[in-house]
């Protein structure tokens, strides 16, 4: 099968850039053949909002390269990991036209929240959902705190929505998890071309004893994160160290609060590998966002090292964490709840023992490359069946109306 991967990197590195890099490597290394195609919005400097604007809404210039690639290499499916802004919707129309089944993964929710994160002033937002003009974003200026920027992501989605584009443009859709799917679908888009297939590891980088009494959290320093949450939860925490990893907007706060508590250590950026280990001998992942996240590839590498979870009990993160099997769950935005649960989980060892245990089966049976292949295989066949059914509709259609 030959594959079209396309993806808009961000200016930050975050998780669906590595999305980008896991499909293309797990497609070429069962003989694919792939085809990367990405663009990267270190490019953006200089644009002019109206440009910009233009470009977020149909970009016409890409869409012709798209449709080169795709008639080019013969492609059979694109697979869309991020179009936002620079590649735009117009692409799906480009590779449909070159002959290409089109399949759109959903790493974040920005197509039913043009902040993509449902999240407002620290709380879930769900005003958005279900609008066909996301008007509430424009009044809040939910996107970059701009009533401008969020005006032409709104418009990007309205527009979009009128064309149909997203019902008929797209032949699946890739969620991670149930509970994302069914919020895609409750926002409007069509359930039939929904499908979940979660992220995956590799290479897997194998379980790892613990035994530190040390609780983790790997990420981006951000409000959404539950930062302030956590850093409030260790101060009731005297007798289990907080290793932080990660960097971000609140990095003051943190970098306060590690020279204020004897408990907390911050250690900024650190390699991958050197994360890994932390890991793996961390004795618990502290995960306390208060927005639904996606699939968190950090919960996956957690599951992979066998190191349990203690996480916010909000969206995603429902789904994913076995509470008392695999980790435990604490309301979001409870530090409360989450120091509690920490001195609980610590204080118990043979319970933590058996954690690890049930973290590493979860990521065994369900987010190794190997359980991923199948599921994906399976999604670009419904795609491919989807597709061809469209263009045998659209040509009885052609032939009903040709004059006898």
């Amino acid at each position: 099968m030959n594959v079209l991967v396309a993806h808009n990197f961000y200016q930050v590195r975050g998780g669906e850039d590595q999305v980008y890099q896991d499909v293309a490597d797990l497609l070429e290394s069962h003989g694919h053949r792939v085809t990367r195609f990405a663009v990267h919005n270190d490019d953006l400097s200089g644009r002019g909002k109206l440009s910009m604007a233009k470009m977020t809404v149909w970009n016409g210039t890409i869409a012709r390269q798209v449709r080169e690639i795709v008639e080019r290499d013969k492609i059979d499916v694109a697979h869309f990991i991020n179009t936002f802004p620079q590649i735009s919707p117009a692409a799906y129309y480009a590779a449909r036209r070159g002959g290409a089944a089109v399949v759109q993964e959903v790493q974040n929710f920005r197509l039913i929240c043009p902040a993509a994160l449902f999240l407002r002033d620290g709380k879930v937002c769900e005003d958005c959902l279900g609008k066909a003009v996301p008007w509430p974003a424009i009044k809040h200026s939910c996107y970059r705190e701009s009533k401008s920027a969020s005006a032409v992501v709104a418009t990007m989605l309205s527009t979009h929505r009128l064309l149909g584009t997203y019902r008929k443009s797209v032949d699946a859709y890739i969620a991670s998890t149930e509970f994302g799917r069914a919020k895609f679908v409750e926002g409007g888009l069509p359930a039939d071309k929904f499908y979940v297939k979660p992220n995956f590891v590799s290479p897997d980088p194998g379980a790892a004893p613990g035994g530190g009494r040390f609780a983790l959290f790997v990420g981006r320093l951000s409000k959404e994160k539950g930062i302030d949450v956590m850093l409030r939860a260790w101060e009731q925490c005297p007798d289990v160290k907080l290793k932080i990893v990660g960097d971000g907007p609140m990095a003051e706060q943190v970098k306060a609060a590690a020279a204020r508590l004897p408990n907390i250590e911050w250690l900024g950026r650190l390699p991958v590998g050197q994360v890994m280990q932390t890991m793996g001998e961390a004795g618990a992942l502290i995960f306390p966002s208060v927005w639904y996240e996606g699939l968190p590839k950090t919960i996956i590498e957690s599951l992979a090292k066998g190191t349990p979870i203690i996480a916010s009990k909000i969206g995603a993160m429902i789904e994913l964490i076995d509470h008392g099997r695999m980790g435990l769950h604490v309301p979001p935005g409870d530090a409360d709840a989450l120091a509690a649960a920490v001195r609980s989980l610590f204080a118990d060892p043979a319970k933590l023992a058996a954690m690890r245990t049930a973290a590493r089966a979860e990521f065994l049976a369900k987010f190794t490359a190997e359980a991923n292949y199948p599921r994906l295989m399976t999604i670009y066949e419904n795609a491919q069946a989807n597709r061809e059914h469209r263009a045998g509709v659209r040509a009885s259609h052609v032939a009903s109306q040709a004059p006898l």
